[in-house]
């Protein structure tokens, strides 16, 4: 038989404990009287079993042939470039799209050949810097090393804009993005590259492409490509915005992530 310790005597409680405890009572009581009031508690239904993925056809034959090269984990060394400081700030970006397009002068291609403007006003930026169509350079660590890469835009005919990001490697420069397209905008969020371009077939749409890091490719891939729907652009009417103009890269001018430094053009970029 088991013994009981003997009662003790319950100590006062104060009037704060006591309405404390008067008010967890009538609250049980409402909750446990009225679930059927207004407000109270209600079901939600049966809940749906869970169903895992259909698969679709699933005798279809592996695929044989490559599908069409999209460009992505293309990477290349930049020849005639030496970085012995690592660092991409002391780069000239002009002389090195140049020492790209010497090493390949078909590389700004369009649908129908080699945009011979581009190709053109890329060599002649010495002469003319007013017209090189390479623009201000962005610096920013994104693949994580904790050493900026170099960004660059140059435009081309027909409205399009080739993107590169080099990487710094080995006392030189390496290409880890190249890609042309319509931009309409480009974006830095965290480390990756976001890239708006226009939808050609869907008015009213535009295409955005994330490009990331991958390590194992030493390249930059694009992890999504979506096609985004936008708004469209404010009435001539509308009052212009007293907020500081962006650049022609998409980043507010003077914002610290994504200004470019007095170091960026000392050969012509715009």
């Amino acid at each position: 038989m088991s013994r009981r310790p003997p009662p003790t005597a319950t100590p006062p409680r104060s009037r704060r404990t006591r309405t404390a405890v008067r008010a967890a009572v009538l609250l049980s009581a409402a909750v446990l009287t009225g679930c059927g009031d207004a407000g109270g508690l209600e079901s939600a239904g049966p809940t749906p079993t869970a169903a895992g993925p259909v698969r679709l056809w699933p005798d279809l034959p592996p695929v044989t042939a490559p599908p069409y090269d999209y460009g992505e984990g293309e990477t290349e060394r930049v020849p005639g470039i030496r970085l012995p400081s690592g660092d991409v700030r002391t780069a000239d970006p002009v002389a090195v799209v140049q020492a790209e397009l010497k090493a390949d002068p078909n590389q700004f291609r369009g649908e129908d050949g080699v945009y011979r403007t581009t190709v053109r006003r890329i060599r002649e930026c010495r002469e003319r810097p007013a017209q090189c169509p390479v623009l201000r350079p962005y610096y920013r660590d994104l693949t994580g090393d904790g050493r900026d890469e170099l960004i660059v835009a140059v435009e081309m005919e027909e409205q399009q804009t080739g993107l590169r990001v080099y990487m710094p490697e080995r006392g030189g420069l390496n290409r880890i993005l190249s890609d042309e397209d319509q931009v309409v905008g480009v974006q830095i969020a965290g480390r990756n590259l976001v890239v708006r371009a226009v939808s050609a077939g869907i008015p009213g749409y535009e295409y955005r492409t994330t490009w990331t890091w991958e390590a194992r490719q030493r390249a930059m891939l694009p992890a999504s490509d979506e096609i985004v729907r936008v708004r469209p652009a404010p009435s001539r009417s509308a009052k212009p915005s007293r907020s500081p103009s962006p650049s022609r890269s998409g980043t507010p001018s003077g914002s610290p992530s994504g200004s470019p430094s007095a170091e960026a053009s000392p050969s012509g970029a715009r």
